[in-house]
């Protein structure tokens, strides 16, 4: 990995990696950091709620709120949303803390609204 896509991964999981008291971490190594709620679906999967990986062009963050909750994008900045791939992943080449404090926002914000659902106790 080199060394960019290192300081972006360790940027972007300092923003997940505060919700890990209160979820499942899956996987945590130097290139993913994976976590999930305790949540089980009527599939019986467990609820995914995000995660930071390392790729070979970029640095992936996926936020399932987002997914789940679509009406949590509709505040995002045009810069934000040109990171967007899907519908519920954000990829990025350098780091940048405008993006990665709204990120930060609108984690914490997908958050809450898996509390409000009974998804997170």
């Amino acid at each position: 990995m080199n060394a960019e896509f290192s300081t972006v991964f360790t940027d972007l999981k300092h923003i997940m990696v505060v919700y890990s008291s209160s979820l499942t971490v899956v996987e945590d190594r130097v290139d993913n950091y994976f976590l999930n709620t305790q949540y089980v679906m009527k599939n019986k999967k467990v609820l995914y709620f995000g995660s930071v990986k390392v790729g070979k062009s970029y640095v992936s963050y996926h936020l399932m709120p987002v997914y789940v909750f679509p009406e949590l994008l509709t505040e995002i900045s045009p810069e934000l949303k040109k990171k967007m791939q899907g519908k519920s992943c954000f990829n990025f080449k350098k780091s940048n803390q405008i993006l990665f404090d709204e990120l930060s926002t609108l984690t914490n914000r997908g958050f809450k609204k898996y509390q409000e659902a009974g998804y997170i106790e």
